[in-house]
């Protein structure tokens, strides 16, 4: 009898055991339904129902949202005039669907040194990578990209290139933009303003810029042989206090307006939100850069030590949607950073916190524990209290040989392994040369490449990155 009920105990485990794994599968495959309707929506969401109309494609290829923004207001504009268009992330668009459109607007950002952003990495590397003939497309592109980068807009230019090789015929010559550069967009405003017909109508919204007051700052890591990095803290103005304009997610970016060096323009500068809305100020990790002649940077000079407590900076929040949690609110999170990378990995920690979500795993890593452990109070309380079921700090200086972050991942690839079995969705934020690079080689190597690019693709392997 004994032996009977052992089998059947073993027979009913057995069955919850597969009905477990039924659900699991399940539920990745209904989140990941859902995230196809939602892409598939979107696109459509512009598409006027006039018969036989043409939809105009805009497609953004967006690391930190920025060209996201900049082609949503493109496509808001055109839908206003009564162009028909449908608004998607560049890799919604297959060899398929580019085959069978006849007019497009390109918004492409470059990430790193000329590589595709994320959400054209799968368009670069199967689309473009065929042959396939575009003589039947009208184009123009919009590059975004930095000149402090080497191959500056060079995904935007290759983009371009191969769209011209492949017979596809331009609307315009491309259009490149350094930073946000005032002058650049209103020169893509223009171009579109003549092809269209626009008229100056409907008006293009410019981004509007709130002053917030300087809080607080608060020097983090006094005696480090790297450059000062500073808490900041700003407040909103009393008119935003609680409404929309001062809301925002965590994996957010604020981005600041920075007064110019004497007969220089403004320019503008994007950091990761550190905090989350219910705390009341937007929280910032700044390292002051310092320049090659030995001057601070013009836009971290500035929040760390020209602007005095009490003084405003204009300001508005962006959202970053590659960076949200967004589906992955409910999975367990592995967070991986370096330096003022901790800032918005801070940022979706808090926001577990508020929620009691988990687990959370954050791996971190600086150069000494005895001067950059930024926040390391508040990490060692949330591992107390349960907020991070695991913490790995890799202090690279301490030691005889050198070690970073992605060391460790290699160290921990059984525990990643398992992890990203179990639903974990994986986030990286911090400097793109050395850490961000690493860290994917490794997760390659941990995971494997066809994991990994699965879990991109589902969104569960994200990046903000610098």
């Amino acid at each position: 009898m004994s032996g009977d009920f052992g089998m059947a105990q073993r027979a009913v485990m057995a069955a919850l055991l597969a009905a477990l794994y039924g659900a699991l599968c399940g539920a990745i495959w209904w989140r990941e339904a859902r995230r196809r309707r939602q892409a598939r929506a979107e696109a459509e969401s512009l598409a006027t129902a006039q018969e036989g109309a043409q939809p105009l494609l805009v497609a953004y290829a967006s690391q930190t949202g920025q060209a996201e923004e900049l082609a949503r207001e493109t496509a808001r504009v055109l839908h206003a005039a009564g162009e028909p268009v449908q608004l998607c992330a560049l890799d919604a668009v297959d060899a398929g669907r580019l085959r069978d459109i006849r007019r497009a607007l390109f918004v492409a950002s470059t990430y790193g040194e000329g590589d595709a952003p994320d959400n054209a990495a799968r368009f670069q590397s199967t689309v473009m990578a065929a042959g396939a003939g575009l003589a039947h497309l009208q184009y123009a592109v919009l590059a975004l990209g930095d000149r402090q980068y080497g191959r500056f807009c060079g995904f935007g230019r290759a983009l371009d290139e191969w769209l011209q090789a492949r017979g596809a015929r331009q609307w315009f010559p491309r259009v490149e933009v350094d930073n946000g550069a005032p002058a650049a967009l209103e020169a893509w405003r223009r171009h579109l303003d003549d092809a269209f017909l626009l008229e100056g109508e409907p008006a293009w919204q410019a981004p509007v810029y709130a002053p917030w007051t300087l809080a607080a700052r608060r020097h983090l890591n006094p005696g480090s042989a790297g450059a000062p990095v500073f808490h900041i803290e700003l407040a909103p103005p009393p008119e935003l206090a609680g409404r929309p304009g001062a809301q925002w997610e965590s994996g957010d970016l604020a981005q600041v307006r920075v007064p110019g060096a004497p007969g220089e323009p403004e320019v503008l500068r994007d950091y990761s939100i550190a905090s989350i809305a219910g705390d009341g100020r937007v929280h910032l990790l700044v390292r002051r850069a310092v320049r090659p002649d030995g001057t601070p940077g013009l836009a971290s000079g500035w929040l760390t030590a020209g602007l005095g407590v009490g003084g405003t900076v204009a300001l508005r929040l962006r959202a970053h949607r590659s960076f949200r949690l967004e589906d992955n609110a409910g999975r367990p999170l592995v967070l991986i950073g370096n330096g003022t990378g901790l800032a918005g990995l801070r940022g979706h920690l808090r926001a577990r916190a508020r929620a009691g979500a988990g687990p959370n795993w954050l791996v971190f890593g600086e150069r000494q524990a005895a001067h950059d452990a930024l926040y390391g109070d508040e990490l060692q309380r949330w591992l107390a209290q349960g907020v991070l079921q695991r913490l790995d700090r890799i202090f690279s200086r301490d030691q005889a040989r050198r070690l970073y972050v992605q060391d460790r991942l290699r160290e921990a690839g059984g525990e990643l392994r398992r992890w990203a079995q179990q639903g974990a969705a994986f986030y990286v934020c911090g400097s793109l040369q050395g850490m961000a690079q690493g860290v994917d080689e490794a997760l390659r190597d941990v995971l494997g490449a066809p994991a990994l690019e699965a879990l991109a693709a589902e969104g569960r392997y994200r990046r903000d990155v610098y």
